[in-house]
């Protein structure tokens, strides 16, 4: 991996990591497509640049959380990220494995293109409004949502929102409250992905790294503004478009022998 290859993948992270299409998975195909190695650091790096995205979440909206007295904010992030803890350790090498699958991708961005398409229909008349009228339980049913997006494709982003609009947020808060719960979940899983290889990570490593994780921060801090505004006048149906497309398209590709199943 070159630093214009580090760039663009950062792009991408940024771009996708707090849309309802999922970051993993157009990195991975993206990855593909630049030709770089499929080795540990290209893993490792994957992951390592969501801590840029996470950063821009906690600028983004610092007030919340720096505000220590509003103690309950904490602790509903801390019961809705302990599901993804608890499965991402039991299924870590599962999950590895299914994110070396561009096929896996394609079949999960069609299928949660198709779910997209309808969302807004499925969940009508919501009743929380504000994050805290958000429950423990609650939360904890955002959090079990979010585990889907363990499989390549789905999207963190998708799934837990979906969960705060099934438990009856607005589409504003059930996206900010993903946003929130996203600090946890990915600082989590960046730093034992980190903590498990920096052995192998070299200066030049280091040097992608910190470019990744810049560029991310960046482009994501723009996309999150976007997305806000977009999801209120216009929903999922759009997102939900792009996704179908796009995996038809990759599926063209697998077919024809451009990108490996």
């Amino acid at each position: 991996m070159n630093i214009i290859d580090a760039i663009i993948i950062a792009i991408v992270e940024g771009l996708t990591e707090f849309l309802p299409i999922s970051s993993t998975g157009h990195m991975i195909i993206t990855e593909r497509l630049l030709g770089v190695p499929d080795n540990d650091f290209t893993k490792l790096f994957t992951v390592g640049i969501q801590l840029g995205a996470i950063l821009a979440v906690v600028v983004l909206y610092w007030k919340k959380f720096v505000d220590f007295k509003s103690w309950h904010f904490y602790l509903k992030l801390l019961i809705a990220v302990i599901p993804a803890l608890a499965l991402g350790f039991i299924f870590s090498d599962k999950i590895d494995a299914l994110m070396e699958s561009p096929m896996t991708v394609v079949i999960t961005m069609i299928a949660g293109g198709i779910v997209l398409l309808f969302i807004d229909k499925v969940f009508k008349n919501p009743t929380v409004e504000t994050e805290e009228q958000i429950s423990y339980p609650k939360a904890f049913m955002i959090g079990l949502w979010q585990c889907v997006a363990m499989i390549p494709g789905v999207s963190r982003s998708a799934a837990s929102i979906i969960g705060g609009m099934q438990q009856k947020l607005t589409r504003k808060l059930a996206a900010e409250f993903s946003f929130f719960l996203a600090v946890p979940t990915m600082a989590a899983a960046t730093g034992y992905k980190l903590l498990k290889g920096y052995k192998t990570i070299s200066p030049e490593d280091i040097k992608l790294f910190a470019i990744g994780n810049i560029v991310a921060f960046i482009v994501a801090m723009l996309a999150i503004k976007f997305f806000i505004g977009f999801l209120q006048k216009h929903g999922f149906r759009v997102f939900g478009y792009y996704r179908i497309i796009a995996g038809i398209i990759l599926l063209v590709l697998i077919a024809t022998g451009y990108l490996s199943k």
